[in-house]
C-alpha cells in the first residue's frame, strides 16, 4: 500500500528562497519587497526605497537602515 504524499499549497515540499518569494510576490500580486541595503541597487535607488519606506511606515526602529 502506498502512502499519500500530498501537501496543501505552501506546506511541505521544497522551500523557496527569499528572492523567489519576492519575485513571485511582485509577479503575482504587484507587491514589492526590497531590502534597503540591496547591493544590486544604486545609491539613488536605495535612497528612494528608504524615503518611500519612511513615508509609508515611519522610520526604522533605530532611525536608520541596518
Amino acid at each position: 500500500m502506498k502512502s499519500m504524499r500530498w501537501h496543501p499549497p505552501g506546506c511541505g515540499g521544497e522551500r523557496r528562497d527569499a528572492d523567489q518569494v519576492k519575485r513571485d510576490g511582485w509577479r503575482q500580486t504587484g507587491l514589492l519587497a526590497v531590502r534597503i541595503d540591496d547591493e544590486r541597487l544604486t545609491w539613488p535607488e536605495r535612497e528612494l526605497v528608504r524615503q518611500l519606506g519612511e513615508k509609508l511606515y515611519g522610520k526604522t526602529s533605530k532611525g536608520k537602515p541596518r
